[in-house]
């Protein structure tokens, strides 16, 4: 593994753990999704990295994805899920509307989905690269 690749990795471990650590209290569940996006888009551009894929300076899951799939071995994700984490993960680092679902922040349940989500793509991606 290429140390770029593992410094991607390690910068998603550094998101969930942000998020094992917050997952609970109720008024930072869209910071969860902010950081279950980024943990995403860092074990994604671990693939990228590790397999030579152009992806400059792009940060939406959805399309950073569709440059991946080909590398997971017929695993297929939520796209659903990818597109939720796109719309709140830049927002919800800012104050007001910003950053919320249309019904709000997103509940402790829609939050520990993200908390989730994110797992399971990092142990799909770790596993696609320890082969």
């Amino acid at each position: 593994m290429k140390s770029l690749t593992k410094a991607w990795l390690d910068a998603a471990k550094n998101d969930l753990d942000v998020i094992n650590r917050i997952i609970e209290d109720d008024h930072l569940s869209h910071i969860v999704a902010f950081h279950a996006q980024q943990a995403v888009e860092k074990c994604f551009k671990a693939l990228i990295e590790e397999h030579g894929v152009d992806a400059h300076k792009i940060h939406s899951l959805v399309t950073l994805y569709a440059k991946i799939e080909i590398f997971l071995a017929g695993e297929e994700l939520d796209c659903r899920m990818m597109r939720i984490l796109d719309s709140l993960y830049i927002d919800a680092r800012y104050p007001g509307d910003l950053g919320l679902l249309p019904e709000g922040l997103p509940t402790q349940e829609e939050a520990k989905g993200f908390q989730a989500f994110a797992v399971a793509v990092c142990n799909l991606v770790l596993c696609t690269l320890n082969g």
